[in-house]
């Protein structure tokens, strides 16, 4: 009996658009970032006023996108410019067909750096007050509540809340030192083709080319140990 195998096709395109939110996890983290960052304030984030040149990305978003991303450990722009095309909770934070180039990702984290930290920071703070929420990503918000109620412990709550905030702090003060480090190398993830075979002709051609060259090699080893051998 022949052997039955799953049917793969990846030219039919999809009849109908697809919706991002059915291929996410409902308890995925990226619903409460984009839900905390919503609540946050984003007139101050500096954009094109004027209005003129092209349209800017909505400065929720790119801050939700950086948040994430550094959360979860992506900090080369170049990085997250990709990840915006191949993964699906990125995507998903840009609306699925946004997609941001890595300049525009650096330039947003250092114009807006100090607003960016204060917003991660409370993003975290909003995480930490959430019940059963113990980590972002890979930060850690320990879960526990910080409560400055007006009894006589509430000098030890309004101290130990000003801590947890420091702490948080300098987390995200980390976070965003080490993207910038990050950007000021060139980054090589071997996940990007040369623009020489990017089409698929081409890309085909030098294929057929490797496997020959493979292939003349190995006969050619096959020769020489037939000669050792006689």
């Amino acid at each position: 009996m022949a052997t039955r195998l799953k049917n793969l096709d990846r030219d039919t395109p999809m009849l109908l658009p697809p919706d991002l939110r059915d291929w996410i996890p409902q308890k995925h983290i990226v619903h409460f970032l984009i839900d905390a960052v919503d609540r946050l304030p984003a007139g101050d984030f500096r954009v094109n006023l004027r209005g003129t040149g092209d349209e800017q990305y909505p400065p929720r978003m790119m801050l939700t996108l950086l948040i994430y991303c550094y959360a979860t450990g992506r900090f080369s722009s170049r990085g997250i410019e990709d990840a915006t095309w191949s993964d699906v909770i990125v995507r998903y934070i840009c609306g699925g067909s946004l997609h941001p180039d890595h300049d525009t990702i650096c330039a947003f984290r250092r114009t807006n750096r100090e607003l960016f930290e204060k917003a991660f920071v409370r993003v975290l703070l909003m995480a930490q007050e959430t019940a059963g929420l113990k980590k972002v990503g890979t930060v850690s918000v320990d879960g526990t509540k910080i409560k400055a109620s007006a009894s006589k412990h509430s000098a030890v709550s309004y101290k130990h809340a000003g801590e947890q905030v420091e702490l948080l702090r300098k987390e995200v003060e980390q976070l965003a030192a080490k993207a910038e480090q990050v950007d000021n190398v060139p980054l090589d993830d071997g996940l990007s083709i040369p623009d020489e075979i990017v089409r698929r002709e081409d890309r085909i051609k030098s294929l057929e080319h490797a496997r020959a060259v493979i292939k003349a090699r190995y006969e050619e080893e096959r020769k020489q140990k037939q000669a050792e051998c006689a």
